[in-house]
Formats: structure tokens, C-alpha cells, sequence
């Protein structure tokens, strides 16, 4: 099982959703958007899916699975691969559920916020219309990868831009 940093920790606890991709009995892939409800150091995401469609046929099929994000702003993004394991919604933690209700009650006030702000998006609320969750998926990362492209790591460290030798014309002593 691959350990994650904090700064990993950090980046996924912030996003709203993640892209997860499966892959079905003919090769073919699936995305799927989902919300991550808890991911620790050790390499484990807890994810809950409401819906039991695709995504739980393929992972019947083929336990393999990726988990994507990005940040669009700072261009940066993670994908973690590992491997899914399910857990039926009788057998999901009550501090789970919690903590998904949670999340989803963080992000309603989020779009609350911004629609006072007039920064005008979905003119419903979609997060109170979202069925319960049927079951969790429990991913073991194997891998990490950085889709940082390399060429900016050197630049961006600790969340802020650093002088390189591509903007002050001097080599970096790394």
C-alpha cells in the first residue's frame, strides 16, 4: 500500500468530487464522478457511491481502479491507482455516513455562499436531491502519480512559486 503525504491528504480533502475510472468486461473504460467521504496516510479512500450501476458492475468484474483530480488554478492533479474493495450500505460505519452528510452539507452551504456572492451556478440545489448512499467503496492505493508536468515542480514547492532558472535566467542547485 503506497503512504500518502500531507500534501496529497490536503489536495484530495479539498476537492468536491473526484473522477473515478473503472473498467468494464470489454476492455472498454468508465468514469464516474464521485465524493471522496475519507483518505488517510496509509493509502486508504473511503468512497460512497449513491447509484448501483456501472461502476459497481465493473468493479465486480475488475477491482481495479483510479481516482482522479485536479486543481485547474494551479495546475496540478493526482491519480491514485489501486485496488477497490465493496461494502454493502448495511455494513458502511454510522461515523461514514456521518461524515458524508457532512461533506454534503459543507458543500450545499458552499453553493449557498456563492449564490449570495452572485457568483450565480446551478439554479437548484442538487446536493439535497442526491439519493442516499448504496455502498462504499474502500480503494487501496498501490500508485501515485504526480500529473504535475515536470518542467513546473521546480517552480511550485509548498504552494508557492519559487525562482528558477526559467524566470531569472540562473540554474537551480538542485
Amino acid at each position: 500500500m503506497a503512504r500518502l503525504n500531507d500534501r496529497i491528504l490536503q489536495f484530495f480533502r479539498n476537492q468536491g468530487c473526484v473522477i473515478i475510472s473503472t473498467v468494464d468486461k470489454n476492455g472498454l473504460p468508465h468514469s464516474a464522478c464521485k465524493g471522496i467521504v475519507k483518505i488517510n496516510k496509509n493509502g486508504r479512500v473511503y468512497l460512497l457511491d449513491l447509484y448501483r450501476a456501472k461502476t459497481r458492475d465493473n468493479l465486480r468484474y475488475n477491482a481495479y481502479i483510479s481516482i482522479t483530480a485536479v486543481d485547474e488554478h494551479k495546475f496540478m492533479g493526482y491519480c491514485l491507482k489501486g485496488k477497490a474493495e465493496m461494502t454493502p450500505r448495511k455494513n458502511i460505519p454510522p461515523a461514514v455516513i456521518r461524515a458524508w452528510e457532512a461533506r454534503i452539507a459543507g458543500r450545499l452551504t458552499q453553493r449557498l455562499l456563492k449564490n449570495i456572492h452572485e457568483e450565480k451556478g446551478h439554479p437548484r440545489h442538487p446536493e439535497v436531491l442526491l439519493p442516499e448512499p448504496q455502498y462504499m467503496i474502500v480503494v487501496e492505493v498501490k500508485e501515485i502519480v504526480d500529473l504535475t508536468p515536470q518542467h513546473l515542480k521546480k517552480e511550485f514547492k509548498h504552494g508557492q512559486y519559487i525562482r528558477s532558472e526559467r524566470n531569472t535566467g540562473n540554474r537551480d542547485s538542485d
